[in-house]
């Protein structure tokens, strides 16, 4: 009898695997990579057209040698890693490690860990792909490069440890790029005027909205305007202009990829997309389902395309016109929203079988697993369902010379939404209940008029989720990195989460402002956009992987230069204070630590003595008059607060200024190169006289 080995990346899988295949079979995990730079030199040889060095990752003997000896039993060996450039490349470095050739090796690839998908891949059998190996070998090239020629300069100007990367400093880049503007945002005042109308012969009230007057769109800036507008509301006759009826067909929503399973995962069940990936790995690799035994529920989580099966199309329209009812059935042919994507190739994240309901696995999963696996499958059913439609109205209401409108919409059929909304839904929901015998006839009187102030929002601080999706839309990554990338930067204390929002710490502006400085191109996000691209077409064969390389290591060796040269022309001393160590009586000193600044002693190591560094910015605290200083919250977000705390409550996000503001007398605030009163009633600002 023939001796069959697969090999697999996760030790997860074999159990699920291995129930497929018949006893000529075995199968065994590499757990991830094998073989991978070494991380104690840069491991790429410059001066032979940049060959990479590989060695065996420490640990990895032992399994290689297990390997080794199923190998030597087996006839043919089938390389089962995932079906992505990463998991190309680790088929690769198992081929080469274990010295396989074509004869006795194929590469094997399935979207879903079931039977039919399993043994469908051992009949398509082929040999490893070089050129999704080229694109992950130049990722890696690519990204060692940057991090293992940057990184020390970091170490030099700032702290040992520190670390820049390809896309992780871009991203870095992007949170505070949209710290400053959130700092610089300058709030404008405006207001919105509603009326309640009276409709003849009926109970309810029409609640309309003043939109224009005679000439266009109206803007209402301040009280004032206000006040004079509902004046001359209260004068007028209100009629109705018009009345007009319509439909709405709201389209269903596209089945998941990676980017939107993070946003929805983030916004409905408040999962880190860390928590998301990891939760999908165990749903795709196998779960122990009672009375089906160890089962994958989903097809792969790490792609950007939302393309479906023809057999999973065809299984759910049998699903849901047996649940639903055939009028439900939706269209077939979902089209691709992620054109000139190369993991298009790809499905959409999916159930395995759609007739496996949350309902009938629940049992079998923890709380979490179920809550994605429900996810998933209501999205993917949705997905596949027809659209939802509503009947709109529309009334459009006159008063002098001003113009007021309301609208409302009613269900007519539900459609997907008998399965899915999207966290950010509002169709079906208005405020206002539409009075059905309205027309151009009816006669309205004024109930009430309701002036509200509103002041203009910045763009919100960045989420994981909100982060993913811009990561995605600008091209900076793909699936496979999103989550790494933002688990880094929390790593090594660059950015905090407060909340579900996003903060940039000290240490990860003054990284941001040395890399924005010295190397300007490596946090350009079109940039780095423009290197995915190319990596794609590395993947498709149409660009050579060391073109790319050589390329880009001439400028990325200028840039170092450069900022070496100007490094050394720094000589960087700890900056000593006023502050006594009451220890040993000498001057402390500002030192970098995980978190940022603090005082130490310089007397180190005879004195271990330190403090926290509060930096005062001179300007008295508005409510005991004592010093304002920078601080830092537990996880490093800064902030301004009064030195005599916890005596004295006051902080403010926003660094407070000298100047008091001259219309209500509170404290003001620097946003850009604006001074700005701190009373969000007031809204005052003003350029400062002179810098503070």
């Amino acid at each position: 009898m023939r001796k069959y080995l697969v090999i697999v990346e996760s030790p997860a899988k074999v159990k699920t695997i291995k129930k497929f295949l018949g006893k000529n079979y075995e199968v065994m995990a590499s757990n991830g990579h094998v073989r991978d730079l070494p991380k104690s030199q840069l491991g790429v040889d410059v001066d032979n057209d940049f060959t990479p060095k590989y060695i065996t990752i420490r640990g990895k003997g032992d399994i290689l040698a297990g390997l080794r000896k199923e190998v030597k039993k087996a006839d043919h060996v089938y390389l089962a890693t995932d079906p992505d450039r990463e998991g190309e490349a680790i088929s690769w470095h198992l081929y080469e490690a274990l010295k396989l050739d074509d004869s006795k090796a194929s590469r094997i690839t399935f979207n879903e860990i079931t039977k039919s998908a399993v043994t469908a891949s051992l009949k398509a059998q082929r040999n490893i792909d070089y050129d999704l190996v080229d694109a992950q070998q130049a990722r890696r090239v690519l990204d060692r490069m940057v991090g293992y020629k940057i990184s020390p300069l970091l170490w030099a100007k700032v702290k040992r440890g520190l670390s820049a990367g390809r896309v992780q400093s871009v991203t870095l880049r992007l949170i505070c790029d949209r710290e400053d503007e959130i700092n610089a945002f300058i709030p404008e005042e405006y207001w919105t005027i509603e009326v309640e109308l009276l409709v003849e012969g009926e109970k309810k009230t029409l609640t309309a909205k003043l939109t224009g007057d005679e000439n266009g769109k109206l803007l209402i800036p301040d009280k004032k305007t206000a006040e004079e507008i509902e004046k001359a509301l209260k004068k007028s006759e209100f009629s109705v202009l018009d009345v007009k009826k319509g439909e709405k067909v709201r389209k269903s929503p596209l089945p998941f990829t990676t980017s939107t399973l993070q946003q929805e995962a983030s916004a409905k069940l408040n999962f880190s997309i860390q928590k998301t990936m990891r939760i999908a790995q165990q749903l795709y690799e196998g779960v122990e389902v009672k009375g089906m035994g160890t089962v994958g529920l989903i097809t792969y989580l790490r792609t950007d395309s939302v393309r479906v099966s023809d057999e999973a199309k065809t299984s759910a329209s049998s699903y849901i016109e047996e649940h639903y009812g055939e009028n439900y059935v939706g269209n077939k042919n979902v089209k691709a929203a992620s054109e000139g994507r190369i993991q298009d190739a790809h499905e959409a994240i999916r159930p395995s079988d759609i007739a496996r309901t949350p309902v009938i696995v629940k049992e079998s999963l923890s709380r979490d697993q179920f809550r994605l696996y429900q996810l998933i499958w209501q999205r993917f059913m949705a997905s596949q369902m027809s659209p939802a439609v509503f009947e709109t109205t529309s009334i459009h209401v006159g008063a002098g010379k001003y113009k007021l409108s309301t609208s409302a919409q009613k269900l007519l059929f539900e459609g997907f939404l008998s399965v899915y909304n999207e966290s950010d839904d509002t169709d079906g929901k208005s405020s206002n209940t539409m009075i059905k015998s309205l027309d151009e006839n009816s006669k309205l009187a004024l109930d009430n008029i309701d002036c509200k102030q509103h002041f203009t929002q910045p763009s919100p601080h960045f989420t994981e989720a909100s982060l993913v999706k811009t990561m995605e839309e600008l091209g900076v990554g793909r699936p496979s990195t999103y989550s790494p990338t933002v688990s880094l930067l929390l790593g090594r204390h660059y950015i905090v989460k407060e909340g579900k929002n996003i903060f940039v710490t000290e240490l990860g502006q003054v990284v941001n402002d040395i890399m924005k400085d010295s190397f300007p191109q490596i946090v350009d996000a079109s940039f780095t956009a423009n290197m995915e691209s190319l990596l794609d077409k590395v993947e498709e064969g149409t660009v050579d992987w060391k073109m790319i390389v050589r390329n880009f290591y001439p400028d990325l060796k200028a840039a170092v230069d450069k900022a070496e040269e100007e490094l050394e022309k720094v000589e960087i001393h700890d900056e000593v204070t006023d502050v006594i160590c009451e220890e040993c009586g000498r001057n402390m000193v500002i030192k970098y630590g995980p978190h940022g600044k603090f005082l130490a002693c310089p007397g180190f190591p005879e004195c271990r003595n330190t403090k926290p560094y509060y930096e005062k910015i001179g300007v008295e605290c508005p409510k005991c008059g004592k010093d304002i200083v920078l601080k830092k919250t537990r996880k490093g977000r800064l902030y301004y607060g009064c030195i005599d705390n916890p005596d004295c409550d006051f902080m403010s996000w926003q660094r407070p200024v000298k100047e008091k503001c001259p219309k209500c007398g509170s404290y003001m605030v620097r946003k850009g190169k604006i001074n700005v009163c701190a009373n969000d009633q007031c809204g005052y600002h003003a350029k400062p006289e002179k810098e503070n």
